[in-house]
């Protein structure tokens, strides 16, 4: 980044906020169609971003990275999808690091994290669901056993997304089999795979073409064997390093959705304004008015709660319900706005010129990925509520 900014001051965030706008008037929607058309990696976007140092924004000084807060990093997430890109193709890079940086040895952290922030090194693939389990991640059955300096990984996990873009993964395994530990969080473990060396000699990776661009796959692991030093953290504790992940995981995607809704509702409103029909705008009549200003108030609530999960995080409070409520929250705010968008549109609305259809396809992911919410509601109801637990 052109200037350093140490704090989370509104003015400094604000002017994160148009280096990030600048930069991506460098990549209009020309450019994500032919993206898009070609099922292409959007490389050009990724290394810009990195150039920038947007990408290292939660990596700490120390180590080569921008040192920003979590509220700065979410501005830039917000402002890459407002501006109409797509930030999911590197995201990853942004808040993977934060398990190796919470929990990695200084060897680690020393060799792994200047490279990431400079860009030399990818980390953006997160091996973790597999297709027998989904969301029931401590049912998982990747094995990482122990064979002298070194562990035998075999398993396989889908929607590995970027894996193919990617030269590190965090990869979540099972190093006690479940019969033979207490309690059901126990035995997983953690382990950052050079996946350049292994590749072709135990990883195979399948790609997985999706509704939208999203260079997803599934990864299969025969036998791979990997230093002993790739385990991040004490073995057995896995699942408790990444759940402090996946909080900043759900703050900065809501904040993409954010970022979505506010793209949504900027289209219809100009398009309500100049688009006319029996001799009058259509923003002029109230049932094309309406549901462009509740989308609005909609995405403004939504604002609200990703903001206060954001300032909670940096205060270093238990946020798992607020990240919870704030991707909830926010990735109906951006689904809204995208239905709502079309039909202000109409016909033109499935266009590909325009982008709507792209982005619509883009935004529905969010009720999904990277938790359904049928799974946040389940966890407000039994950990926030006091309600039986559901399954």
């Amino acid at each position: 980044m052109s200037e350093r900014v140490e704090h989370g001051r509104d003015d400094e965030i604000a002017q994160i906020r148009d280096s990030v706008r600048a930069l991506c008037a460098g990549f209009p929607g020309e450019y994500w169609r032919g993206i898009d058309r070609e099922r292409a990696y959007p490389a050009a976007f990724v290394d810009a971003l990195t150039k920038a140092g947007f990408l290292a924004a939660l990596i700490p000084d120390e180590f080569g990275g921008s040192g920003l807060t979590m509220r700065a990093a979410a501005a830039i997430m917000e402002e890459i999808h407002a501006s109409g890109c797509n930030g999911a193709a590197c995201h990853a890079q942004m808040y993977t690091m934060g398990t190796v940086l919470r929990h990695g040895s200084d060897a680690q952290k020393n060799r792994y994290l200047p490279g990431i922030a400079r860009g030399e090194l990818r980390l953006q693939a997160f091996g973790v669901t597999e297709p027998t389990s989904g969301t029931d991640t401590l049912s998982l059955r990747t094995t990482a056993v122990r064979d002298g300096d070194h562990y035998l990984v075999n398993g396989q996990k889908i929607w590995t997304s970027r894996a193919e873009y990617s030269d590190l993964m965090l990869l979540l395994a099972r190093t006690t089999p479940r019969d033979q530990v207490k309690k059901r969080t126990d035995g997983l473990s953690v382990f950052l795979v050079d996946m350049r060396a292994a590749l072709g000699h135990g990883l195979t990776i399948r790609p997985i073409r999706t509704m939208m661009n999203h260079a997803t796959t599934e990864v299969f692991f025969d036998n791979m064997r990997i230093p002993a030093d790739t385990l991040v953290g004490e073995e057995g504790k896995g699942f408790r390093y990444i759940l402090s992940g996946m909080n900043a995981e759900r703050i900065l995607i809501a904040a993409e959705c954010i970022g979505d809704a506010k793209w949504f509702i900027g289209k219809a409103t100009a398009y309500a304004k100049e688009r006319a029909i029996f001799n009058r705008p259509i923003g002029q009549n109230q049932g094309v008015q309406f549901p462009i200003a509740r989308a609005y108030a909609q995405m403004r609530a939504a604002e609200l709660m990703v903001q206060e999960a954001a300032r909670k995080y940096e205060a270093g409070a238990d946020i798992g319900a607020e990240a919870n409520m704030a991707k909830l929250l926010a990735a109906d705010a951006s689904w809204a706005a995208a239905d709502m968008c079309v039909q202000t549109f109409g016909g033109f609305g499935f266009a590909e010129e325009y982008d709507i259809e792209r982005k619509f396809r883009e935004t529905r992911l969010y009720q999904v990925a990277p938790i359904s919410t049928n799974l946040i509601l389940s966890y407000l109801a039994e950990h926030v509520l006091g309600l039986p637990r559901s399954y």
